[in-house]
């Protein structure tokens, strides 16, 4: 499918909105995960302004490509992502995580229109993603399936089970994200159990592995492009990115993975992230 170029200025002001939306919500909330949902900002972008085939106003259509976010926790970007298209009204997000409200602090399939599966427990996304790609196949309907995770996700045995099964069957509907944005909810990523080299790692177990700056939204899409044309193989797009991307008092700091800012944390951040727009 021929899509026009996309407007990279304007994708990134998109991306400095959604950020401080997300940090709107999570303040508002008093709780939530606030740097996991900053770095996966640009990843998100990519797909709903440009390579995603979707349609706010039919949300079960059938044809629709799919998005899975398996790292649940950053449900705040995945709702701020979906609102700004106009899958429910934006106002809405300030109930986040305020009972009775559809926005939980992780996802379910029947909550918002567009969230399609349901996760938290982490390591989940790919082995569903897999199923969707083989029953897609024996119903002879051709769509892509983007799963996302992060870095400390991949370290689930559960991920690598399905890295196996998507290559043995040559599910190129596949394409999963890795948001490598360092951390983990108690520290680095690498002191904790290291993953590294993670492009290497998938391309040993057959992928087509593309490795990018996660938040240069120039790099993202092409990413997203060339996965599109690989067949025979599934896709994974490794994003370098920083947790709590942003906001300088939140960047790579793990006392920022589940904590919602206070109100003059939140006001300062606001500050910084208008001012990286000027």
């Amino acid at each position: 499918m021929k899509r026009p170029p996309p407007d990279l200025p304007a994708l990134r002001a998109v991306a400095n909105e959604v950020r401080q939306t997300i940090l709107r919500t999570i303040a508002k909330a008093g709780s939530g995960h606030p740097g996991g949902s900053l770095s996966m900002v640009e990843l998100l972008i990519g797909l709903y302004w440009y390579k995603l085939r979707h349609d706010p106003r039919r949300p079960e259509w059938p044809d629709r490509d799919l998005f899975l976010l398996s790292k649940g926790h950053g449900c705040p970007a995945l709702y701020t992502v979906l609102a700004a298209q106009g899958y429910f009204p934006k106002e809405e997000l300030m109930t986040l995580r305020r009972y009775p409200t559809r926005l939980q602090g992780h996802p379910e399939r029947n909550s918002v229109p567009g969230v399609e599966i349901a996760s938290g427990s982490l390591g989940q996304g790919l082995s569903m993603a897999n199923g969707i790609a083989l029953a897609d196949r024996l119903d002879g309907r051709r769509r892509r399936i983007f799963c996302l995770m992060g870095d400390g996700e991949i370290q689930e045995g559960q991920v690598w089970e399905a890295a196996m099964t998507a290559h043995h069957h040559k599910l190129d509907a596949v394409c999963a994200i890795i948001d490598a944005n360092q951390l983990q909810q108690n520290g680095p990523v690498k002191e904790i159990q290291d993953i590294e080299p993670l492009a290497e790692k998938w391309r040993a177990f057959g992928w087509h592995a593309i490795e990018i700056d996660g938040h240069d939204i120039a790099r993202v899409v092409k990413a997203y492009d060339e996965a599109e044309t690989v067949k025979g193989t599934p896709q994974v797009i490794v994003a370098r990115t920083v947790k709590g991307k942003g906001v300088s008092f939140m960047e790579l700091n793990p006392a920022w993975h589940g904590v919602a800012p206070k109100p003059d944390e939140l006001d300062k951040a606001l500050k910084e992230l208008d001012a990286a727009t000027r």
